[in-house]
């Protein structure tokens, strides 16, 4: 076990505003590591960065010991990324959906039928594989997006806001399979603003505000930095002590 993701005081700027401002994380392979910040923290923006989706202004990401961007093409296969706005197309089934992504990395032939059925088994989704996705409800869509991104087999999953509007079941069940990933050998990077979620699934995380990490540790150690007796406090109330934030400016 080792370090599989690092930033390097990673900086996106938009204009004049610092939206990531020199970021530093270092993940360990094995790990369900936790973003945790309210909206407009940077967090979406971070995993951008970190995906290669947005280029940072300063700063860099190593991947699996190498610098992702110089290798791009090497490392990519090694990345599932979730993200919050729906991928998935409403007009295609779901199993073209999951054969659009995975055939992407190359997989072909029968060991694309493999992995299409794979993954909707997986999210629970096996029988609906002929059904359009627009008729999916909502918490169907988020099963099926993430369906669409581990038929390449990742490493690193990253996981942004994937339980955003939708019905407790369902985001029970996403909850469930995550751990699932993680125990099956994935590394997983979870951003939420929900502090229940990341307390009950991660193993360590980052608090996140305004752009910047302003702390990090275990759910029982970010505590502990508040006060002595961790069971008089719960990790809402030591985020909002941590920003200076009140709970209705965090809950909007």
């Amino acid at each position: 076990m080792g370090t599989i993701l690092k930033t390097i005081d990673l900086t996106k700027k938009y204009d004049n505003k610092v939206v990531v401002d020199n970021l530093n994380i270092e993940i360990q392979e094995g790990e369900i590591f936790g973003l945790l910040g309210p909206n407009g923290a940077g967090k979406s923006t971070t995993m951008n960065m970190i995906c290669g989706i947005v280029r940072p202004t300063l700063g860099d990401v190593e991947f699996m010991g190498k610098d992702f961007e110089k290798n791009r093409n090497k490392l990519i296969n090694n990345l599932g990324y979730i993200p919050q706005e729906l991928a998935i197309h409403g007009n295609l089934k779901a199993w073209e959906n999951v054969e659009l992504f995975t055939s992407l990395y190359g997989i072909k032939g029968a060991e694309l039928k493999n992995r299409i059925d794979e993954s909707l088994e997986y999210v629970g989704l096996l029988e609906k594989r002929g059904d359009y996705a627009k008729t999916f409800s909502g918490g169907m869509k988020r099963r099926l997006n993430i369906a669409c991104a581990i038929g390449h087999h990742p490493r690193l999953l990253i996981f942004d806001e994937p339980t955003v509007g939708i019905d407790p079941q369902s985001r029970n069940f996403i909850l469930d399979k995550i751990k699932e990933s993680n125990k099956n050998g994935a590394t997983v990077i979870y951003t939420s603003h929900y502090m229940e979620e990341v307390e009950a699934i991660c193993t360590r995380i980052a608090i996140m505000d305004n752009g910047k990490v302003i702390a990090t540790g275990t759910a029982d150690e970010l505590k502990k930095m508040v006060v002595d007796d961790i069971s008089s406090i719960t990790l809402e109330e030591v985020f909002l002590t941590m920003t200076g934030k009140k709970l209705r400016d965090y809950k909007e």
